[in-house]
């Protein structure tokens, strides 16, 4: 069964330990497909199952033998014929594999030489001969023998440029292998270049190239040499993109290894020069932390904190990525201003002079601030009080901290809170973290100078909540007066007083305050401004300020009252003044290019000159429109820009009874005239009415301005009087409004917004208001000046409603209600 097979490209000398002689044993195999092809396959083989190895036909591989059973099987076949079957285990940890647990494919093998190594082992050296297929166990003792069949492999025609691509491929592949990984010795390339055979090349790549045993196994499966070929290919390519990660990840961790060795050695080289030169600059930075620590007036645990963070930065290495993070928190205690406060002003004529000053109105919020600088002065010590000031945009809640501020004489700092969704910028993130800091609450402290600023928390009601974070938990403990004298930032890792600080949040919305925050603040509501106050506020504070932006002289333009309330009333509908603002702009940067163009203007400005200016009028004002129709009623409505009249409009048609409401109505809008008409019904004789006198007539009740959403109960008396008009035919009052909520027994509550309502009524030339009882406190909180001509009646019954406002004389031609 041996056969002579022609000498190798490269050889290699292994000492014959059992003859002690010295013999040529070819490692690398090289020949033609025809020696391959002409080994003879016997019938019945002993089989030598292989653990972590495949055997390839034409290649030469020493295998340890480790097992008893191997043993003897590999020195009985060596002392016949020196046949064996090598056979790969499917679980390559199996001990004492069976023979189901061997593939079925395997490779018929020659020894070459038997070695007994040194320390005891044996080494078979053996070359592949011929694929073969496992059939039936002939017997299991002492080894397994088996018969087998031959296994034939298809090999491509002589001349195949496809199949030559791939052998080129391989080779090229190989080559990049053997060149980029460190394990492999350069030498290994002669061997590839040297096999010129493609069957012997691609076995002796299938096994040399590190994948698993597994896909060794599957190479050898495929039964067509250009296949198999292929199937490596994929394998080789592979390897190279691992090798490539692998050498690209050690070259850079060598780099930033030899970066940060080099650093060291620099940063030791400055240490002795700058010692030598008479001074280290990081023992100086740290003696001046010391020197300043000595100044500070902060308490004793303070003091024991910090001298151990400084002990420990002194003893970091400024290389060190942990340096800089302890210089950060050294800085940071050494700039807070620990027990530093501000002196308060506690002059409360000069404080009510500023407010004054810089804001007209907002008389609740200043009495506020009074009362707490009364409070100081005589108890001289008193933890401030955490205000919100909550109202529509535009109408100086926030411009009022800074007035606050300069009243008390305290340092001033706002922190915005709109969008804020991360609970560390509230309480800052642990120095542990890269690039951590303190919180916003604790930076604007530092920041000011003083621990008891005026602190404004701008848009509480928009800070950000998500399924992870809840930023308004977290100012729970800052607006507490309770508990901020011992608010807990991350960063510090130590407590610090807030008791002092005079916060003052704003807010456009109080819905969407968690109730817990709500509960810990001081509500103050600022409304919308009136057109009164608006037109007072132009004139000592927003045309004043344009004009000194604009480079304009206050000789050089003027706007009388009207005009003021022409741009107001025309050209903005808001509850603050910012529209406002930027219209006086508009006319001031129009005369300020007049001015520099040299071109005539009038220096007094004119409604008739606003067109001109501002374009024609935006908005227009409902006026009082007469009497002369039943069923039409002036009522009075609140909206976020101000007050506004609304007529209320009844309109009877021949019918069933059906009730029709229209003009973009809300659901209790719609009960309060639901709540009206059942009321007239069951109160129809004191209309003289009878009693069904609602069943022959449809009612159709219509609100004006249909593209305008209106909701509310405040409307209840005037449809009421509206539906009592239609039916008796008879006149409304002159020049009266009314507003008020109903009661299916006929009382009149109290409604909200009655300021705005009422001075909306009299721009609109009303002269008699009637209001519920309960709203009498709030027409006398009113200024007398801007109510000065109304007169107002107080009732408590719709019938007292109707009393005042039906007259007994008809309209002119009066539709003829019949009842029969």
């Amino acid at each position: 069964m041996e056969k002579k097979f022609r000498k190798p490209a490269s050889e290699i000398l292994l000492p014959d330990i059992l003859d002690g002689e010295g013999d040529i044993i070819p490692i690398i195999a090289d020949g033609d497909d025809g020696e391959l092809d002409d080994v003879e396959v016997p019938e019945m083989l002993p089989i030598l199952s292989l653990r972590n190895t495949v055997l390839f036909p034409g290649v030469v591989l020493p295998i340890s033998i480790g097992r008893p059973k191997s043993i003897q099987l590999i020195k009985d076949a060596y002392r016949s014929d020196k046949i064996v079957g090598t056979v790969a285990q499917k679980d390559p940890d199996m001990e004492n594999p069976e023979y189901s647990d061997l593939h079925n494919v395997g490779t018929i093998g020659q020894i070459v030489k038997l070695l007994e190594m040194p320390d005891g082992s044996t080494t078979a050296i053996i070359q592949g001969r011929k694929r073969m297929e496992l059939a039936e166990l002939v017997s299991n003792d002492p080894y397994f023998v088996a018969r087998v069949r031959n296994l034939p492999e298809t090999r491509p025609e002589v001349i195949n440029k496809d199949f030559d691509a791939i052998v080129g491929s391989l080779k090229d592949l190989s080559l990049k292998i053997i060149k980029i990984n460190p394990n492999i010795s350069p030498e290994a390339s002669f061997a590839i270049k040297n096999i010129e055979n493609n069957t012997y090349l691609i076995n002796f790549i299938c096994s040399n190239t590190d994948i698993k045993v597994q896909d060794k196994q599957k190479l050898l499966e495929i039964n067509t040499l250009r296949d198999r070929g292929f199937a490596l290919l994929e394998f080789l390519v592979q390897e190279i993109q691992v090798l490539e990660l692998k050498n690209e990840l050690q070259s850079k961790v060598k780099s930033d290894l030899d970066q940060q060795q080099r650093e060291f050695l620099l940063h030791q080289q400055m240490k002795t020069i700058q010692n030598e030169l008479g001074g280290n600059p990081v023992e100086k930075e740290i003696e001046e932390y010391r020197k300043r620590a000595e100044e500070k007036k902060w308490g004793d645990d303070v003091k024991k904190v910090f001298n151990k963070e400084l002990e420990k930065l002194h003893r970091l290495n400024p290389a060190a990525a942990e340096y800089s993070v302890q210089v950060n928190y050294i800085q940071t205690l050494l700039d807070l201003p620990w027990n530093l406060y501000s002196t308060d002003n506690l002059d409360l004529n000069n404080a009510r002079r500023v407010l004054d000053e810089d804001h007209f109105g907002l008389d609740e919020v200043k009495e506020r601030i009074l009362e707490h600088l009364a409070v100081l002065k005589l108890k001289g010590d008193l933890k401030s009080p955490i205000l919100c000031l909550y109202g529509p945009p535009g109408v100086g809640k926030t411009s009022l901290g800074r007035s606050v501020a300069k009243a008390l004489g305290r340092k001033y700092v706002r922190m915005s809170l709109g969008g804020l969704h991360d609970e560390a910028e509230i309480r800052g993130h642990r120095k542990t973290y890269i690039g951590a800091m303190p919180g916003r609450i604790v930076q604007n402290i530092r920041r000011a100078g003083s621990s008891n600023p005026v602190f404004i928390l701008d848009e509480i009601d928009k800070v950000g909540q998500d399924f992870r974070e809840d930023p308004s938990s977290a100012l729970l403990e800052v607006l507490d007066p309770e508990q901020n004298s011992t608010f807990f930032d991350n960063f510090l890792e130590m407590e610090y007083d807030l008791s002092k600080v005079l916060f003052i949040a704003t807010a456009n919305n109080l819905a969407t305050i968690s109730p817990a925050l709500r509960d810990r603040m001081e509500l103050i509501e600022i409304t919308g401004y009136l057109v009164e106050e608006k037109l007072e506020i132009a004139r000592r504070h927003l045309f004043p300020r344009q004009l000194e932006n604009h480079g304009v002289k206050p000789e050089q333009i003027t706007i009388d009252k009207k005009v003021m309330e022409a741009v107001i009333e025309k050209y903005t509908r808001e509850s603050g003044v910012r529209e406002l603002d930027k219209k006086l702009a508009k006319v001031v940067r129009v005369t300020a290019k007049s001015i520099a163009s040299e071109n005539y203007y009038d220096k007094e400005l004119k409604i008739s000159n606003l067109t001109d200016i501002l374009g024609p009028p935006k908005f227009t004002r409902d006026l009082y429109s007469g009497n002369e129709q039943a069923g039409v009623v002036t009522g009075l409505a609140w909206t976020a820009a101000g007050g506004e009249i609304l007529f209320v409009e009844t309109s009877l048609s021949k019918g069933t009874g059906k009730l029709t409401l229209t003009g973009n109505l809300g659901d209790v809008m719609k009960e309060s005239a639901v709540i009206a008409l059942e009321y007239l019904k069951s109160n129809a004789s004191m209309l003289d009415l009878p009693e069904n006198f609602s069943e022959k007539w449809n009612i159709h009740i219509h609100v004006p301005e249909g593209a305008i959403p209106k909701d509310g109960p405040s409307a209840g008396i005037t449809m009421a009087t509206s539906i009592a008009s239609a039916f008796t035919q008879r006149k409304i009052k002159k020049y009266l409004a009314m507003t008020g909520e109903i009661t299916l027994r006929g009382k009149v509550l109290p409604v909200g917004g009655i300021k705005e309502k009422i001075l909306a009524a009299k721009r609109a030339s009303i002269r008699e208001i009637i209001v519920s009882e309960d709203n009498r406190k709030d027409v006398e909180n009113i200024n007398a000046k801007y109510i000065k001509g109304l007169k107002f009646h107080y009732v408590d019954t719709i019938m007292g409603v109707l009393e005042l406002a039906l007259l007994r004389q008809k309209v002119t031609n009066p539709k003829k209600i019949s009842f029969e």
